[in-house]
């Protein structure tokens, strides 16, 4: 069972890719919500809206981000592809310290460590 931290974790990933995707008011009340952590009062009373107007926005907002994820899937193959970096690095650390490891191999393996690292800058 995925706790409420999983799923505003996975919200807050949705927003970082889709946000662009979103209304200007959907972005901003996501915005003051999660990164600003207003409550729905104070988002409420920013607007001059009610409570249940910045729930609704809210809630819309969650369900279109999930909505684009489910067809793009860019949040799952940037997780995907961060895992396989992770393993692949964690890989050549362990082949890197192997006392018979040569140093004509040990560069490589760096050359390769540093076209990794540029993946992720």
């Amino acid at each position: 069972m995925k706790s409420k931290i999983d799923d505003d974790i996975r919200i807050s990933l949705l927003y970082d890719f889709y946000s662009g995707l979103l209304s200007r008011r959907q972005r901003e009340v996501m915005r003051l919500y999660h990164e600003e952590n207003l409550s729905l009062a104070e988002i409420a009373a920013e607007y001059d809206i009610s409570r249940q107007a910045v729930h609704d926005a809210l809630k819309n907002a969650q369900i279109s981000l999930r909505g684009y994820e489910e067809k793009l899937g860019l949040v799952d193959k940037f997780t995907e592809s961060d895992r396989a970096i992770r393993d692949i690095d964690s890989r050549i650390e362990r082949l890197m310290q192997k006392k018979d490891c040569d140093e004509e191999i040990k560069t490589g393996l760096k050359e390769i460590r540093d076209i990794i690292d540029g993946l992720n800058d």
